[in-house]
């Protein structure tokens, strides 16, 4: 039954890798009959014997978040169980396959002694590696794979002297083991809330992480996860602009979905991220540009700024070129979650006139709406 689950709740993300969790899940449901036949024989079926639980099926309804039913059972079984780490392994193989050079082509950016590198991983991932470039020494973002970060460390010949993680999902922690076990002083950051692999430094709100010239501040920002952290790349001291570092909460054009909190809690996050300056450059956790811009086309289609990125976007994506950094100026006039203060997405997707006579909903339930919308858009 519990394939069944999983599997269903992988059909958005596709049948390839429901095969793939049907297959992992096969093997364990061996192993697990194997254990229970070897108990059997040595308790000789004792009547305190109790079947373990099995997670119910509960079919998906039509016009609903699919998130909300099948959808988190597979959560559960990806964040709590060793299936999350076995899935993360066969994804890993998988895009080695497919993308032996990266899913995207990326450039550098390069300031005054600071240089951001950002590395294609898994099937639409990115790691970063923040380097000083005098000390010679880097620090790694989300690092989920390791063989990939570790030829980046080579070649650039730096050596890699923390990890910040924003958050527990293996496609963004998979690599803290490997890459701190290879490199002795190397510190791993991150939320002690989250439950991050391999953490040996944990962060708080407002946290700075000193390398170097480097100063990087933690920021908390839950709701995708519940210890979810972004790290914010101060720009004064290389004089340049500020770098964000934003793992699942912000892509360009989009956001997060909220899996460990409320629609208020990643109001709350945005919001934060929203007091920072303009020409912060925005490098996210995913390439999910092209399709986050085709949603916000839908619900602003009268948006010039959007229809501009999105055709530079196409013409990046044409040449699998990577579509990060955007900066945060750009991201407030076309991303639609960022946007929840505009009249004109309030009057596009409000509730109306409510029987208590107000006429228009908060902030955090058009930010529902949105994400209710974008998950069925998405599902096409």
């Amino acid at each position: 039954m519990a394939a069944v689950v999983a599997a269903t709740a992988l059909k958005g993300r596709g049948a390839r890798n429901a095969r793939v969790l049907r297959g992992i899940l096969a093997g364990a449901t061996a192993n697990k009959a194997a254990q229970n036949r070897s108990r059997a024989l040595q308790s000789q079926s004792s009547p305190e014997c109790k079947d373990e639980a099995e997670l119910e099926y509960i079919p998906r309804k039509r016009g609903k978040n699919p998130m909300k039913a099948v959808g988190l059972a597979w959560y559960s079984l990806y964040t709590r169980t060793w299936l999350g780490y076995l899935f993360y392994r066969q994804q890993l193989r998988r895009a080695r396959n497919r993308y032996p050079k990266g899913h995207s082509k990326t450039q550098p950016r390069l300031f005054n002694g600071v240089k951001v590198l950002p590395i294609p991983v898994l099937s639409d991932n990115y790691s970063y590696l923040i380097i000083d470039t005098q000390a010679r020494l880097a620090v790694a973002v989300d690092p989920s794979d390791p063989r990939a970060v570790q030829a980046a460390i080579e070649k650039e010949g730096v050596t890699l002297v923390a990890i910040l993680c924003t958050h527990k999902h293996w496609d963004h922690s998979g690599g803290n083991r490997d890459l701190s076990r290879r490199h002795q002083d190397c510190r791993v950051y991150g939320s002690p809330d989250d439950g991050i692999p391999y953490l040996t430094h944990p962060l708080c709100h407002q946290d700075v992480v000193s390398v170097g010239r480097l100063q990087i501040r933690a920021l908390a920002t839950p709701g995708h996860t519940q210890g979810h952290l972004v790290y914010l790349l101060d720009g004064e001291p290389y004089e340049g602009p500020s770098c964000l570092f934003s793992g699942d909460l912000l892509f360009l054009s989009g956001c997060g979905r909220t899996f460990e909190g409320t629609a208020e809690t990643m109001l709350s996050s945005l919001d934060t991220v929203l007091g920072l300056e303009d020409d912060t450059l925005l490098w996210p956790g995913h390439e999910y540009a092209e399709e986050n811009l085709g949603f916000a086309g839908v619900v602003e289609p009268e948006n010039l700024a959007r229809e501009r990125k999105m055709q530079w976007v196409q013409r990046q994506r044409m040449e699998r070129r990577s579509t990060c950094p955007s900066t945060l100026g750009e991201e407030r006039s076309y991303n639609p979650f960022l946007r929840t203060h505009c009249l004109a997405l309030q009057e596009a997707l409000g509730p109306g006139p409510g029987p208590t006579g107000d006429d228009g909903c908060s902030r955090a339930q058009l930010l529902e709406e949105l994400r209710r919308l974008k998950d069925t858009h998405k599902s096409k």
